[in-house]
């Protein structure tokens, strides 16, 4: 899954999305990572995607985990920490090496018609 995206550690984040009407913890919005000298956004929306640069992912939360597919047919599962009064997101697990941190720097925008959410895998596909 492009190590999550240039892997969350050096974060180009493989995209944080998946369900927000299941989600306890509200990540909509746009987030910012640093991965070296550069600084990526990752714009979380509630329609269940999630896009960095070009890529788009489908995103849901399960308990205190964010599950996401870049419509491969598996999902990647991350632990999630929120704080900051919910500008501050803390992911780790999965391929990272290390934990992520991004942090919250607006609202989502609206995803244009022209980006296709991946299909969710099967109900019965299990995670990696």
């Amino acid at each position: 899954m492009i190590g999550f995206m240039i892997r969350f550690s050096t974060l180009g984040v493989g995209a944080i999305a998946l369900l927000a009407a299941q989600a306890p913890v509200k990540l909509t919005g746009d987030w910012q990572a640093r991965a070296g000298d550069e600084i990526r956004h990752i714009m979380v929306r509630s329609d269940s995607s999630a896009q960095f640069g070009s890529d788009v992912a489908r995103w849901r939360v399960v308990g205190d985990s964010l599950w996401i597919t870049l419509g491969d047919g598996v999902w990647q599962v991350y632990g999630i920490k929120l704080g900051g009064a919910g500008a501050k997101l803390t992911i780790s697990g999965g391929d990272l090496e290390k934990p992520a941190s991004l942090k919250r720097v607006g609202p989502a925008t609206a995803r244009p018609d022209s980006l296709i959410i991946p299909d969710a895998p099967a109900p019965n596909q299990r995670a990696w």
